[in-house]
């Protein structure tokens, strides 16, 4: 295949990917390992395991990240800049779309019965990435003590990134030994500093006008330094949009982040959402490309490094425990899905369904999204 073969190819699975994934970036993830690893082969587990891993030592969307990651890897930077862009590009859209209801009706059109499907079947889609990716997460006893600590943890409410970083860091340090025990803590804590820091200094209170310059700075700044879920990025959009400059109310956010859930590709697509509230269609705009611009940056750094990185023991150390933590937090972050998401007996046998065509019939993940979306349209029309 040529490599303007590859680049189409790319540009079509992202684009595809960008308007029929939900779920979250659990979910996203899922879907394109189960598109690129296992039905087309451009990497193994292991290397894709390796940037989930890199992609969550650093701030930002991991899902973007991900998918700007793998189109570097099928066709080079032009392919990387393309994957992101399809990737993030439908849901943005959908979003303005959306914002514009939202303005102009005062509340979100309802979906809820689309998500009543697609929730069940993206349940599965995640199982089968867990149990593929778990082969080259799990090394041993300590990997697989680790992961299972970091589940535990997870479910008594710890953070995300401390686990992370908690998880990384015990690996390197048995592998390691006492010495670089001191050495991982120090680097551990200069690179959480930044997320952690930061924000407290932005959260200050103080209503400011409404100006283009300081929104496309505030999502620039929230990009630059967000990590974990989308219950995180409500935290950041709170504190900066609500508590202090006064731009949106308590309710506009939560409506922001729900129209984030509900459109397809990344939650962050809210950005788009809040941008639009607040300024119009060209404020959406600006939002999403200032949220989303770290991302571009951030990940061709890490990409450039990668390959050095893995000829460290310590650096491989240290990305073996940030792996087994991830696919922990995935585990937990499955749960949660599965507690929302399987309500019913309906939900339920969707979901064994789901799993069925997932592991033996390999059915690709968009129809299976799209028929799920209408099994639950269908399902509320007739019994609801």
């Amino acid at each position: 295949m040529t490599g303007k073969a590859h680049l189409q190819e790319t540009a079509s699975l992202f684009l595809r990917i960008g308007a029929t994934a939900f779920g979250g970036p659990a979910a996203y993830i899922a879907i394109m390992q189960r598109e690129t690893v296992r039905n087309r082969h451009w990497l193994d587990d292991q290397d894709f395991l390796d940037m989930i891993g890199a992609t969550n030592l650093i701030p930002g969307p991991n899902a973007t990240e991900m998918a700007l990651y793998l189109g570097l890897v099928r066709a080079g930077w032009l392919g990387y800049v393309t994957s992101g862009l399809l990737f993030i590009i439908p849901g943005m859209l959908v979003t303005l779309v959306l914002a514009w209801a939202y303005a102009s009706y005062g509340s979100l059109p309802q979906v809820g019965w689309i998500l009543y499907g697609v929730k069940p079947v993206v349940i599965a889609i995640i199982i089968q990435a867990l149990w593929d990716l778990r082969r080259k997460a799990i090394k041993g006893p300590l990997t697989a003590i680790i992961g299972i600590g970091v589940i535990a943890f997870y479910f008594l409410g710890l953070n995300e990134i401390a686990l992370l970083f908690g998880g990384a860091t015990a690996v390197l340090l048995v592998y390691g030994g006492r010495r670089l025990m001191k050495k991982t803590v120090s680097l551990s804590l200069a690179l959480l500093a930044p997320a952690l820091k930061l924000p407290l200094h932005l959260f200050q209170a103080g209503a400011a006008p409404f100006s283009r310059v300081t929104l496309f700075l505030t999502m620039l700044k929230i990009g630059a330094v967000i990590y974990g879920s989308g219950y995180v990025l409500l935290a950041f959009f709170n504190a900066e949009f609500v508590e202090r400059m006064h731009w949106l109310t308590n309710q506009q956010l939560l409506d922001a982040i729900a129209a984030g859930q509900i459109t397809p590709g990344p939650i962050a697509s809210s950005a788009t959402f809040v941008g639009y509230l607040v300024g119009g269609w060209p404020s959406g705009l600006l939002a999403a490309l200032a949220f989303f611009l770290p991302s571009f940056f951030l990940t061709a750094l890490v990409a450039r490094i990668m390959p050095w990185l893995k000829k460290r023991w310590w650096t491989r150390a240290f990305l073996d425990g940030v792996n087994v933590s991830a696919l922990g937090l995935m585990v937990g972050v499955t749960f949660q899905l599965g507690r929302s998401g399987l309500v019913d007996w309906f939900t339920i046998v969707l979901t064994i369904i789901a799993v069925i065509m997932v592991f033996r019939l390999k059915v690709n993940s968009a129809w299976l999204i799209l028929g799920g979306a209408a099994l639950g349209v269908m399902y509320k029309l007739v019994l609801g």
